[in-house]
């Protein structure tokens, strides 16, 4: 029984090796003439193209990027320290990849699938490109479907649709993170999958933004993508396309995603970086000339795709940072004009303690409009105009000893919009009860408050509609439109609700 075993083996090895023709290959060698801050030049590797991966020895991975006559450039992914000049560089043959699949949900990792949370390995069944084609015009769709963040404010006000593209702009330490973070919190049951990726970020920063995630229990449908500060500056270069590539392997099987880049002003820095080190002319602000299509070519990457392409969605929010409040500097307005809208957190609210500080004058959405539920438009529209004319009004009577009653009226209710619509961090509403306590505000029903109580008020409202009215609140959910009986049936709930809190008259 062994000997046939064994003479089996030996027939089927024969046969291989007979029908087995070896091929030639060749094989090109190049050699480092300069090695330092990132970047490295090579000569001898006359056939490389552009984007093509590069192995130095131990096992550091470079891109090459610019290819001149008689040498190339390339970004270091890896530690440099090691490397120095006469070393012998092979082109690998392929192009920057990075790992896709539903094993990366959950985990933390950087833009070539090392593993940085200290968890079991990865197995990777497939590598896609780092740098990919967006989805072409015709496979595209205009968006249609709500991406509730959970936020009064930007929902009732600023609403992003699925497959928009958003940019969260502010000075640093305004917010804009914990906006972002409040999304993703708030997609943990709505079946989008999330991508959080961290550019140029303490480790520290980004160890928070991941406690408060698995706090919530929305780590299990998120991947978190990070290139920190201490890493070299071509793999914060690469990382937001990596993050996006693995969006894409999502989109493009039906599902809905949400990418955060935090931030976008890190990153054209890093590639300022890499640009002045391989001696590309610089530009205004020392940036390279290409930066607006460095941003422009990931954003594009951001749609809603039509039902023959599968239906999936890619909604970016890009976050940028200002100084000393200028919108109107180089890179801010380069993003401003590649997405859709911007919303934009006042330092100025936020020492007020109005948070989220977002500032709604400054703000805007120029695609969500159409997406939110009609229940919602119906309470967001005199919303809008009330709080604006009480933000002019409120800067005009400053200067006013004496006010009209209707022009009071008007700042005191203003007041009281404002005080409803600050919401406390890592604390997502429903859509529904959203609804409800704007309703309830712009109906007058806490006009008798103290701005105190609000938050008693807001709680206790919410608490009986989902008692008393739940089928009015997954209505709301569906996007159905209320008639004016079954508003009526919530504010009724609204006033009893108030009605057990004590008003300055009756104290």
């Amino acid at each position: 029984m062994l000997q046939h075993l064994v003479e089996d083996a030996l027939t089927t090895i024969n046969r291989v090796v007979d029908q087995h023709e070896p091929k030639l290959c060749a094989k090109e060698t190049g050699r480092v003439v300069y090695v330092g801050s990132g970047i490295a030049r090579i000569k001898g590797l006359s056939s490389i193209t552009s984007e093509e991966l590069v192995r130095f020895p131990g096992g550091v991975l470079g891109i090459a990027v610019n290819l001149e006559p008689h040498e190339v450039g390339v970004i270091l992914l890896g530690d440099s320290d090691k490397l120095m000049t006469g070393t012998d560089v092979n082109a690998t043959g392929r192009e920057a990849d990075t790992p896709v699949g539903e094993n990366l949900l959950g985990r933390v990792i950087d833009a070539t699938g090392s593993i940085l949370d200290r968890g079991k390995p990865l197995s990777f069944s497939e590598r896609w490109p780092v740098e990919r084609l967006a989805p072409a015009i015709i496979e595209r769709a205009p968006v249609t479907v709500p991406l509730e963040t959970g936020i009064k404010t930007i929902d009732a006000l600023i609403p992003i649709g699925r497959g928009q593209r958003e940019l969260i702009v502010g000075d640093r330490q305004t917010g804009k993170t914990s906006v972002a973070v409040d999304t993703i919190i708030n997609q943990r049951d709505k079946e989008v999958i999330c991508i959080y990726c961290a550019i140029g970020q303490r480790g520290t920063a980004v160890a928070r933004v991941v406690e408060t995630l698995r706090t919530h229990h929305a780590m299990e449908n998120t991947i978190v993508v990070v290139a920190s500060d201490e890493d070299p500056p071509g793999l914060r270069y690469i990382t937001p396309y990596a993050a996006t590539t693995m969006a894409e392997y999502f989109m493009q099987q039906g599902k809905d995603v949400l990418i955060v880049y935090d931030d976008l002003t890190r990153h054209a820095r890093a590639y300022r970086e890499l640009s002045l080190l391989l001696r590309r002319p610089p530009g205004r602000e020392a940036y390279p000339g290409d930066i607006f299509y460095l941003h422009a070519r990931l954003l594009e990457r951001a749609t809603q795709l039509n039902k023959e392409s599968g239906g999936g969605s890619l909604t970016a929010l890009p976050i940028i940072e200002t100084q000393a409040q200028d919108i109107s500097a180089y890179i801010p307005t380069n993003l401003i004009s590649i997405t859709d809208g911007q919303i934009y957190l006042s330092p100025t609210l936020f020492h007020k303690g109005l948070l989220p500080a977002i500032d709604v004058g400054k703000s805007v959405s120029r695609v969500g409009g159409k997406t939110q539920y009609p229940a919602f438009r119906s309470v967001a529209g005199d919303l809008r105009l009330s709080y604006s004319q009480f933000e002019e009004l409120e800067a005009f009577a400053r200067f006013a000893t004496r006010l009209d009653d209707e022009t009071r009226a008007t700042i005191e209710h203003g007041r009281r919009v404002r005080e409803i619509l600050k919401q406390a961090e890592h604390h997502p509403l429903r859509s529904s009860l959203q609804m409800v306590v704007l309703k309830a505000v712009n109906a007058g029903l806490f006009a008798l408050l103290e701005l105190n109580s609000f938050d008693d008020a807001e709680v206790l409202i919410q608490k009986r509609i989902l008692d008393e009215l739940p089928e009015l609140c997954e209505l709301m959910e569906t996007g159905k439109k209320l008639d004016d009986a079954q508003w009526e049936q919530v504010l009724d709930v609204a006033r009893k609700a108030i009605a057990t809190i004590r008003t300055p008259t009756e104290a």
